[in-house]
């Protein structure tokens, strides 16, 4: 798994989605990260600053860290690309009921 800057993150994800336009899929994960990558006994821990762990995957692995002062942002500028490369979801086909005949 590569980790990259979040600008890289977001050239990287657009690029993934173009590769699996056609065939495939995307699948992005977020969770909390404290920047550890090895766990440590619990006894007098005191957690740093929480970040957030974005990660992509479709035939290729990306990572990313946003901190918790740069969520927002970094938040706006993945729903306007989420959103600008949604467009090929298929529609799903609702059933009528026999009341409504």
């Amino acid at each position: 798994m590569v980790l990259l800057e979040r600008e890289q993150f977001l050239t990287e994800l657009t690029r993934l989605f173009q590769k699996r336009r056609l065939s495939g899929s995307v699948c992005i994960t977020l969770k909390k990260y404290d920047g550890r990558a090895k766990p440590i006994p619990r006894k007098g821990f005191e957690p740093s600053e929480n970040k957030c762990l974005l990660r992509a995957t479709g035939g290729k692995k990306i990572s990313t860290g946003v901190s918790s002062k740069e969520v927002n942002t970094f938040q706006m500028a993945c729903s306007n690309l989420l959103r600008a490369n949604m467009d090929g979801l298929k529609k799903s086909q609702s059933k009528k009921s026999k009341a409504a005949q």
